[in-house]
């Protein structure tokens, strides 16, 4: 009897030149080793003219800077690509044997959100090459704006003739303002249908987006538009944003056959509205709750098996994202075991040199890789396919089967009125009380990173999750344009991922057995970035004070101990500029993640230390903070020109200032000596790391300079930062002078 072959949905191959990686790691491991031996024993020597503080100082930033490597080299060490067979997919499985997708698109702020962008997000989803009937698109509005429900009315009229055009050219992608705008860098299209068609859907689009932003400019719906449906009623017991009932309206449903067909006669995916019910008295647990109830309504309306949520500016790049995900859902040997296939976060906005390293390249391009290969990546919060059983709480206990048919049989018995009534109950404030939602079900709470916390307690009861990076990407945003958003938001991440390491979650001790210790080691290397603030600070400050009064710290260019600190500095240099050249970055751009890594670290980090002290001590909540998704056309142009955004006046820069001011001090002054002293050049010869450290420190801070400065426009440092920094900066020159 002839065997059948098996040939799985999707390969895993392993990174190639990973030996010599791993060599390079242990030579650098061995490098680190010998910089603490040797700090240790020169403790005591520094320590002869009573001054053994900077020594000490420079011990703890190393040791903690090498332990950090030491966490960071789990998500280097065993990198995995993986590879769906889609074509194998279509052949193991009919149309009607793949299961449903619920779409969940959130949203909280149409002033920082603006609808015509939330839309295209939604219509790029709405047209995937998927089966329109297991298709559901649910756009949560957590600030239940009637101008948001009216842009989802009109893009669900918009959509008869969007989706029909998708199919009927193969468009990508299919956010229609990402499509028209790849077509203006094209050649136009030859075909005549093309280009008639293109003209209409054009015509229609435009008219659309002079409606949608019409009604946004008036801050209302126009009344004789109001009047044409039924929904905009809900709003008349709208309150405020944080106090108004549940608004849920199902726009697009195949139980509605007269509203729901495009204009070529098939049917249209279901298009859901939600506003789930806020009132002041009951915490809403933000993005989390929202997710929440979107779990709970969708399970009454379509209940489907796979869930995908994407943030409102992440539009579809690719038509095939569904059946990409399915590939490692419904693997008959592997598929069983994943909870979510998590696709990276890219962005369009992001600058040639990449101004504020945005990318990510590391993160996305190696690190995320790396924790695959120990059982699954982060939840990252958008860009996720996910089992909804799994994250609705269910256990795996290694016996899981892929179901996909049993879902075929939820069958919606009333008509879309009573459905949508039902619904409303599912979205109340108060329907999480007493229950186990926030806690071992949904998206959890407590967190200001609820995705990464959700993921790590989904791993944490034996689940899997993958990581998949196809050439083209699947998803497309827009990153932060101005340095505040960027280290505002570094700040709410870091803050929230030391709050996962005192957590239930932790996995500095808890589910020892469900997590490999690689993947523990990747989810504490990201766990710690906010304690990374002192190292930072130490090697920022330190050596440039002792600069100043004649304190050497470092071994002479001429000795042995020279080495380890030349080789783990030109080393990691070296590898890290290496992955940013591999992965498609400039050098330039590589400079520019540098110096936001200095900034995180200097400014976002320490905030978000002291933010979780002062949590712990009950004196401060943190908000979520929501990155605004526009810009201003003067903002726009210096981003587009990478001239870095200051503009505003914030702790953040005047940490950042004050440290730039005073490097910059410090450099000035030894350069004084070094040309009109006696013998200065031979004096400074054994301070020579500590000359270049600070002249490093001088160099990376040149944009500061310019907006302290040079610079005349809006998005300088103002005046007040700069006054206080050149101050702080001073004062501590003067005071070490006098007391060191």
């Amino acid at each position: 009897m002839e065997r059948r072959e098996y040939y799985s949905l999707f390969e895993t191959t392993r990174a190639r030149g990973w030996l010599i990686y791993r060599v390079f790691a242990i030579f650098m491991f061995v490098a680190i080793c010998f910089i603490w031996f040797y700090r240790l024993s020169n403790i005591t020597i520094n320590g002869e003219d009573g001054k053994p503080w900077a020594s000490l100082g420079l011990f703890g930033a190393e040791l903690w800077f090498g332990l950090s490597w030491l966490f960071s080299q789990a998500l280097r060490w065993n990198l995995v690509f993986r590879k769906p067979f889609k074509s194998r997919l279509s052949q193991r499985y009919e149309e009607m044997n793949l299961p449903g997708v619920d779409i969940y698109v959130c949203t909280a702020d149409p002033d920082i959100e603006p609808p015509i962008m939330v839309i295209n997000t939604v219509l790029s989803v709405m047209a995937y090459d998927y089966p329109v009937e297991k298709l559901s698109v649910y756009l949560s509005d957590d600030a239940a704006s009637d101008i948001t429900f009216y842009a989802l009315l009109e893009a669900s009229t918009f959509a008869k003739h969007w989706l029909p055009f998708c199919k009927r050219f193969e468009v990508e992608p299919r956010s229609p303002l990402a499509y028209f705008n790849t077509l203006a860098s094209k050649t136009y299209p030859h075909h005549h249908n093309h280009a008639k068609d293109l003209e209409a859907i054009k015509k229609l689009y435009e008219n659309m987006k002079i409606r949608i932003e019409d009604a946004a400019k008036l801050g209302g719906v126009p009344k004789e538009t109001r009047s044409k449906h039924s929904g905009f009623s809900l709003w008349d017991s709208y309150t405020s944003r944080r106090d108004h009932n549940t608004i849920i309206q199902i726009l697009l449903h195949e139980k509605d056959p007269q509203n729901s067909k495009d204009v070529d006669g098939f049917n249209l995916p279901t298009l859901v509205y939600l506003a789930r019910e806020k009132r002041p008295q009951h915490h809403h647990n933000f993005k989390a709750g929202a997710m929440n109830a979107l779990i709970r309504v969708s399970s009454k309306i379509s209940n489907a098996k796979v869930i995908l949520n994407v943030d409102c500016d992440m539009y579809s790049n690719s038509s095939q994202s569904v059946k990409d995900a399915l590939c490692f859902f419904m693997d008959e040997e592997k598929g069983q075991e994943i909870a979510f296939v998590q696709f990276p976060q890219s962005f369009e906005n992001v600058t040639k040199n990449d101004l504020y390293g945005s990318s990510l390249i590391p993160v996305t391009e190696v690190e995320l890789h790396g924790a695959d290969g120990y059982g699954g990546p982060l939840y990252i919060g958008t860009c996720c396919f996910h089992r909804r059983d799994a994250l609705c709480g269910k256990k795996y206990n290694g016996r899981s089967t892929n179901d996909w048919m049993s879902e075929n049989s939820h069958v919606i018995e009333t008509n879309l009125q009573e459905l949508e009534e039902q619904s409303k109950a599912l979205a109340c404030s108060t329907y999480e009380e007493n229950t186990l939602w926030g806690k071992e079900m949904g998206l959890r709470y407590g967190c200001l990173v609820e995705d990464v916390i959700t993921g790590l307690s989904i791993q944490s009861q034996g689940w899997k999750s993958v990581y998949y990076n196809p050439t083209r990407k699947a998803f497309l945003g827009l990153a932060p344009t101005t340095l505040l958003q960027t280290l505002v938001q570094h700040k709410r991440w870091a803050e929230g991922e030391l709050q996962i390491l005192f957590s239930n979650y932790s996995p500095a001790w808890c589910s020892l057995r469900s997590i490999s210790l690689g993947l523990r080691m990747g989810y504490l290397h990201y766990n710690l970035w906010a304690t990374t603030c002192f190292p930072t600070l130490c090697y920022s400050i330190i050596p440039s004070l002792c600069l100043l009064v004649g304190i050497p710290l470092f071994p002479k260019i001429y000795s042995p101990w020279f080495i380890p600190f030349a080789f783990v500095i030109l080393g990691e240099s070296i590898h890290n500029l290496s992955e940013f050249l591999i992965f498609g970055g400039t050098i330039q751009g590589w400079w520019n993640d540098l110096r936001v890594w200095l900034y995180k670290g200097t400014s976002s980090y320490l905030f978000a230390f002291i933010d979780n002290v002062l949590k712990f001590f009950a004196l401060s909540d943190s908000p979520f903070i929501i990155t605004a998704k526009f810009m201003d056309e003067d903002v726009s142009q210096r981003y587009e020109k990478e001239v870095m955004e200051f503009g505003a006046s914030s702790p953040l820069f005047t940490v950042l200032a004050t440290l730039a001011v005073f490097n910059l001090f410090c450099l000035l002054a030894t350069l004084k000596e070094l040309v009109l002293s006696e013998g200065g050049v031979r004096a400074y010869e054994e301070m020579l790391l500590q000359v270049l450290l600070c002249g490093f420190l001088v160099f990376i801070n040149v944009p500061i300079y310019q907006g302290l400065f040079l610079r005349k426009d809006k998005g300088s440092l103002p005046t007040s930062v700069a006054i206080k920094s050149i101050a702080l900066a001073l004062s501590a020159c003067v005071l070490s002078k006098i007391f060191i």
